[in-house]
């Protein structure tokens, strides 16, 4: 006979390309699971956006297919989010009154422009950047030039809503919108004032593990006791839940986050400083840097034909035994922490007729490695601390040189997680902690074990000589951009980043 304790429960993690849902049981692991696609839409100045029904019913769509394949009923659900993509609908009816704005999209770096002269007031307020990349320039966006009715939220409150009835958002997920207060991981009312967005319907803020509510989407009552936003979510997965410990995950982008503890930090480096939960009325904080273009500068290079796909990069990269002075900056989405240049361009350094596609391949893992030793460094810069190490997952870590490159020039070993889907894993192990509050964090996640390991197989001298070439070839990508920005009026319209 089951109890709560050990039954099952049904974790969702609703993504940008797709929902994967798993039922996952605290003894048995994962019983089953299943996948339903989402399709973004992209356009002209940075567009990016996806119909909410599509999110909606991806929910449904693999969480009832994931219970059918389990075969056995679950005492829970749990759900993890994009993190940063905003829409506004109806409170009364939860019908959508616009599209759902994503996480990507730079439509609102007109708001950005605006709100220059109060970055570090936002920054010392919420820990985050101004940057269109977070929710509330989207928000204010929305409220500007589509629509005054309603509620704009976080897309994770529009789906618990549509799931219970609810009206909530979990810390984590309200602290990537730029309008909590990190200090007090309330709703700021001068962030608030800032973008225009005072006197709006906001959510409550809950902790990522309680009951929330009930749903009858996948079949009878079932409480909703887990909530987190997708990057912390694997960060709990890792078991990165002590000071001086990293995980990064490499997926459409790439993103390093780093536990800082019950402290929170107003990143000096170009992180982003937030929540990374809220268990029993406690905050835990983490360091945060992203890399726009990871996965998705690997689907670049095999539109253009150099590699067949990403289980080509081993394959084609080996055939040459480095980069032959090459060097790519692969800003090919402007680039991210610690930069924040959403507007600069990528480039290609250091071809000649001899230049083969080994080459090419070597020099994006060097570019896309180099980025996240940038974020390393800026965590260690930021807390006095450098990384011991650093634990990974996505679906990049299956390219052994990608895992090698980062290994050497992070210099620290790469540990590859065993655990594949460690987003849902995360939110499952938040479900569980919902079910039982006696659980520690590492009690409900799942048994961490690397798959592989990586160490560094060159000197520290050849690994700084390999990042002096990278930042020099990024200074000269920023240099190119501000000059030909002071040639064009750019501000305040929004900027194509595609």
């Amino acid at each position: 006979m089951t109890t709560g304790q050990t039954r099952p429960v049904l974790a969702v993690d609703q993504g940008t390309s797709g929902t994967k849902a798993l039922v996952v049981c605290p003894e048995r692991g994962v019983i089953g699971s299943a996948e339903a696609p989402v399709r973004p839409r992209y356009g002209p100045g940075g567009r990016v956006e996806v119909d909410p029904a599509e999110l909606l019913s991806s929910v449904l769509d693999a969480g009832r297919r994931a219970l059918a394949r389990a075969g056995e009923p679950v005492a829970a659900v749990g759900l993890a989010n994009q993190g940063e993509t905003v829409l506004a609908w109806d409170p009364t009816t939860g019908d959508p009154l616009t599209d759902a704005i994503v996480w990507q999209d730079r439509r609102a770096e007109s708001v950005c422009a605006e709100l220059a002269p109060h970055a570090e007031e936002l920054r010392e307020l919420t820990g985050l950047p101004l940057d269109p990349y977070f929710a509330a320039p989207k928000m204010s966006w929305i409220r500007r030039r589509l629509t005054r009715e309603g509620a704009v939220t976080t897309s994770d409150t529009w789906l618990v809503h549509r799931l219970t009835g609810a009206f909530v958002t979990d810390a984590a997920t309200a602290g990537r919108t730029q309008l909590l207060d990190l200090d007090r991981v309330a709703w700021s009312p001068r962030a608030l004032d800032l973008f225009g967005l005072d006197g709006e319907p906001l959510p409550e803020v809950v902790d990522a593990a309680g009951v929330f509510g009930t749903t009858t989407a996948f079949g009878s009552d079932i409480p909703l006791t887990g909530l987190l936003v997708d990057q912390q979510a694997a960060l709990l997965a890792q078991r990165v839940t002590e000071p001086g410990t990293a995980k990064c995950t490499y997926g459409t982008g790439a993103f390093l986050l780093a536990q800082t503890g019950r402290r929170p930090h107003r990143s000096a480096s170009g992180l982003a400083g937030c929540v990374a939960w809220r268990l029993g009325g406690r905050t835990d904080y983490c360091l945060d840097g992203q890399v726009y273009t990871a996965a998705s500068a690997v689907r670049w290079l095999t539109d253009l034909g150099v590699i067949s796909g990403a289980d080509q990069l081993d394959a084609v990269g080996g055939a040459v035994p480095d980069a032959g002075g090459v060097t790519f900056v692969p800003a090919l989405a402007g680039l991210a922490a610690p930069w924040w240049r959403g507007d600069v361009r990528g480039s290609l350094t250091g071809l000649s007729l001899d230049t083969r596609p080994g080459h090419l391949v070597r020099a994006l893992c060097e570019g896309i490695a180099a980025q996240v030793v940038a974020l390393a460094d800026a965590v260690a810069n930021d807390t006095g601390t450098p990384l011991t190490g650093l634990r990974v997952d996505g679906g990049l870590t299956r390219s052994a040189l990608l895992m090698q490159t980062q290994a050497d020039l992070l210099q620290r070993p790469v540990e590859v997680s065993a655990l594949p889907d460690v987003t849902a894993l995360g939110v499952a192990a938040a479900a569980r902690l919902g079910l039982d509050p006696g659980l520690t964090p590492d009690e409900a996640a799942p048994a961490w074990r690397p798959a592989a390991v990586y160490e560094p197989r060159i000197g520290p001298d050849q690994a700084a000589e390999r990042l002096d070439t990278f930042r020099a070839a990024v200074a000269g990508v920023l240099e190119r951009d501000a000059t030909t920005s002071g040639l064009t009026d750019r501000s305040p319209s929004p900027v194509d980043p595609h």
